[in-house]
C-alpha cells in the first residue's frame, strides 16, 4: 500500500513532476499507457499527446515542457531506437534530458544492453525495466513512489 505523499508540482505555474520522452510510434501505445498509469497515481506528466494543442509549435511546446518539469523519464523501446538513429524529435528531447541529473530510463520491450548500443549515456543512468518489474503498471508505481517525495529526497 502506498503511503501519503507530498504534492510537489504546482498546477498554478504549470510545473510538472515528469516530462515523458518517447518515440512517436509509441504515442498511442506504451507511452499513452505509462502516462495514464502515472497520472492515475497523482503524478503530473508532460506528454506531447496531451500538451501540444493543434496549430501550435511542437518544438516550442516541448522546450517549455522540458523547462517546467522537475525530472524526465525516457520510455526506451525498439521504436525509440529507430527515432534516435534518425535524429528525430525524441533525440533532441533526450539530449536536453541528459544535460540534467534528473532522468530515468524506462526500458520496455528491449534491454539495457541494447540501449547501451544506441545511447551509452542514457544506459549509464539508473532506471527500470518492465522485464524486472513485470509490467508498466508496476514500473509506474515505483516511479510515483520516487517522484512524489519531497524535493530533498528526489534523486
Amino acid at each position: 500500500m502506498r503511503e501519503q505523499v507530498v504534492r510537489v508540482a504546482d498546477a498554478t505555474t504549470g510545473q510538472r513532476d515528469l516530462f515523458l520522452c518517447h518515440a512517436w510510434h509509441d504515442r498511442q501505445g506504451a507511452a499513452l499507457e505509462l502516462h495514464n498509469l502515472l497520472t492515475g497515481l497523482d503524478v503530473t506528466v508532460w506528454f506531447s499527446e496531451m500538451d501540444v494543442p493543434l496549430g501550435t509549435s511542437l518544438i516550442r511546446k516541448i522546450d517549455k515542457g522540458l523547462a517546467s518539469s522537475r525530472a524526465g523519464i525516457v520510455l526506451v523501446t525498439p521504436a525509440l531506437f529507430q527515432s534516435l538513429n534518425s535524429d528525430g524529435i525524441a533525440s533532441q528531447e533526450l539530449s536536453a534530458l541528459l544535460a540534467t541529473d534528473r532522468v530515468i530510463p524506462i526500458v520496455h520491450g528491449t534491454t539495457f544492453e541494447e540501449l547501451r548500443k544506441v545511447s551509452p549515456l542514457l544506459a549509464a543512468r539508473s532506471g527500470l525495466t518492465t522485464s524486472d518489474y513485470g509490467s508498466l503498471d508496476d514500473v509506474a508505481t515505483k516511479i510515483a513512489d520516487t517522484v512524489l517525495l519531497d524535493d530533498d529526497q528526489l534523486f
